[in-house]
């Protein structure tokens, strides 16, 4: 179920993201052979009457794609007799409007999920003094420490923690993770049975604090886990669209700092290639968010727009960011680059994506084992 959900997901965001480009290559006249939903090999395709676009059903159903007319140059599409209405015969400042589209669409579609949310009720982290504001309040497990006693016993993130019983028999007062932390701590090598709610299911894990594990403490006991209160909060028309909108700016500035740190630590030989998901990681996630509900799968797609937004926008060949790179370079000199040559970089750009992609699903499967 869980990879399904995450090629629903994957299909929508990255049709979304094909639409911004179909409607503004369209809106400037450019000619747009085709609009594929899912990708080759075709099962069918259709072209209403007196259409130049083709919009075609393919097998592969994991997004889809728009073959926009010059957007790789060629001798047809940069002299042939249609060539008014190529990407590449158009004003610079409409080639960037189309290659930006793209994002756009998914920065909106985090935005509009995002303002939805807090129209219907969207999973927010709080304070204990704060669970009056919010409907069916949760104690969820954020992470675990790797090779630690929670992750030795079965613990993951995302699981709800329902009760907490001591070998004594004794329970902390109230769940929150201050209680929590402050009823491990005093029980070192003393079995504590943790009663998880996981994708839906109820389950006992057995987990024995031991020391260690925290570093500006090291003689306090713990499991290994960082927690937090959540619950639904439901907002009117005006708050939710203001606090929509803030938050889809604080997480998009959020995902660009972290990815820019990341790639200085990979220029650098320090990049943590552990903390990267490729789609197997992905799977996971989604299966995780899913279980506690349809609004925290639907907060967890708006990240994901918002990921799919910032790589996009990386100046980097193949990607919408490193074709903008191109049509800034070619405004500065006021020629346009060599077929031969914005051809050759993408593909070259495209192979490396792809060898990317495979490493990081290689650690994603290295993980689960």
């Amino acid at each position: 179920m869980s990879i399904l959900i995450f090629f629903i997901v994957l299909f929508v965001l990255i049709l979304v993201h094909e639409l911004g480009h179909f409607l503004a290559a369209k809106k400037f006249g450019i000619k747009v052979d085709e609009f594929g939903i899912g990708f080759p090999p075709k099962l069918f395709g259709y072209r209403p009457k007196g259409s130049e676009t083709e919009y075609t059903f393919n097998w592969l159903p994991i997004g889809g794609f728009v073959k926009i007319f010059g957007e790789d140059p060629n001798q047809e599409n940069t002299e042939g007799p249609e060539r008014e209405r190529s990407f590449v015969h158009k004003p610079k400042w409409q080639q960037a409007v189309v290659l930006v589209a793209g994002v756009t669409f998914n920065v909106l579609m985090a935005w509009v999920l995002l303002v939805s949310l807090f129209l219907v009720g969207m999973p927010t982290a709080v304070s204990p003094d704060e669970l009056d504001t919010v409907r069916d309040p949760k104690l969820l497990v954020m992470n675990v420490l790797p090779d630690s006693p929670a992750e030795r016993a079965g613990m993951g993130a995302s699981n709800e923690i329902v009760a907490v019983i001591g070998s004594d028999g004794i329970e902390p007062d109230t769940l929150t993770p201050e209680a929590i932390a402050n009823f491990v701590s005093p029980r070192a090598d003393e079995p504590i049975t943790f009663m998880l709610r996981d994708s839906g299911e109820m389950r006992n894990v057995i987990v024995t604090p031991s020391a260690g594990l925290i570093e500006d403490e090291p003689e306090r006991a713990a499991i290994g886990i960082n927690m937090s209160l959540a619950g639904i909060m439901r907002l009117p028309v005006h708050e939710a669209v203001w606090k929509g909108t803030t938050m889809t700016a604080d997480l998009l500035s959020a995902v660009a700092v972290g990815l820019y740190g990341f790639f200085t630590d990979a220029f650098t030989g320090q990049a943590d290639f552990t903390q990267v998901a490729g789609p197997v990681g992905i799977v996971g996630m989604v299966g995780e968010a899913s279980s506690l509900g349809l609004a925290y799968l639907l907060t967890f797609t708006a990240f994901i727009s918002l990921n799919l937004a910032v790589i996009n926008m990386l100046p980097f060949p193949a990607l919408d960011g490193g074709r903008l790179v191109f049509v800034a370079i070619e405004a500065i000199t006021g020629r346009m680059i060599k077929p031969a040559i914005a051809n050759g970089l993408n593909f070259i750009g495209f192979a490396l994506l792809i060898i990317l992609m495979i490493a990081v699903t290689y650690n994603d499967i290295l993980r689960l084992l």
